[in-house]
């Protein structure tokens, strides 16, 4: 059973970047084929998927993070990273890390919660 952990600061102030980092125990993030990706949800707005790095290191991302997002993982230590730039109050949310095993879609996780996912960490962005 995987378990995922949220850490980093809760408060960032405007134009700088938001560093996330996720810890998975209980299973390899390595392990084929699974994704594991980050997601958000912004007071009074829905889930929004952010990006995923897959177990081979690839990564994809959304068309609307895309020019200021990154997230990379560091496989000896079973975590991976959501850095986001330029963060503006906007982008004051919960934020999830979560596993998308085989057969799992992006869409059916921010329709149903399907897969693996941690707690949440609530970052503001405020000066």
């Amino acid at each position: 059973q995987v378990q995922l952990q949220e850490s980093g600061p809760s408060l960032v102030k405007p134009s700088q970047t938001l560093s996330l980092t996720c810890t998975a125990s209980g299973r390899s993030i390595t392990t084929e084929y699974d994704l594991w990706t980050w997601f958000r949800q912004a007071p009074g707005k829905g889930l929004e998927w952010i990006g995923y790095v897959t177990y081979s290191g690839s990564t994809d991302y959304s068309p609307s993070f895309k020019s200021r997002v990154s997230i990379y993982r560091d496989t000896s230590k079973n975590q991976f990273t959501l850095k986001l730039r330029s963060v503006t109050p906007e982008d004051t949310a919960m934020y999830y890390c979560a596993r998308a095993p085989t057969g799992v879609t992006i869409a059916s996780m921010l329709a149903d919660h399907s897969g693996s996912w941690g707690q949440g960490t609530q970052v503001t962005v405020s000066s």
